[in-house]
C-alpha cells in the first residue's frame, strides 16, 4: 500500500474517529469555552489527523517524521486538555474514559508509524 493513500491506515483511521469523538463532547462544553477548551481540544484533534496526512505525502522518511512527531505532540496535547476538561466538570468520568481509551489507541498506532519510518530513515 502506498502510504499517500493514509485514508486506509489504522493510524489515521483511529485518529479520524478521536477528532469525532472530541468534536461531539465539546458540544456540550459551556458557550463560555467556545473560544477556549472547545477551540483548543478540536484544533489539536484535528492537528493530529491532518498531519499523519500531510507527512504520509512527504517523499522521505525523514520528512514523514517531522509530521508524525508534530501529530504525536498533538495527541500529548489533547491529552493534557481533556485531563483540564475532567477536572472543570465539563465531561463526566464516563466520557473521559472513553476519549482516554481512544488517546491511547491513537498514540500506540502512531508510535508504530513512526518506528517504521525511524527504521526506514536508518536503513538509508
Amino acid at each position: 500500500m502506498s502510504f499517500q493513500d493514509f485514508k486506509k491506515l489504522d493510524v489515521w483511521l483511529f485518529a479520524r474517529k478521536l477528532t469525532n469523538s472530541i468534536y461531539t463532547v465539546t458540544k456540550e462544553f459551556p458557550s463560555s469555552e467556545q473560544f477556549g477548551l472547545t477551540n483548543q481540544m478540536r484544533r489539536c484533534a484535528v492537528s493530529v489527523t491532518s498531519n499523519i496526512a500531510e507527512g504520509c505525502g512527504r517523499n522521505t522518511p525523514k520528512g514523514t517524521l517531522v509530521f508524525l512527531y508534530i501529530s504525536r505532540g498533538s495527541l500529548f496535547e489533547l491529552e493534557t486538555q481533556l485531563y483540564i476538561a475532567f477536572d472543570q466538570n465539563y465531561i463526566d468520568e464516563i466520557f473521559f474514559n472513553t476519549i482516554d481509551e481512544e488517546i491511547q489507541a491513537s498514540k500506540k498506532l502512531l508510535n508504530g508509524f513512526i518506528n517504521y519510518f525511524k527504521k526506514q530513515e536508518d536503513g538509508k
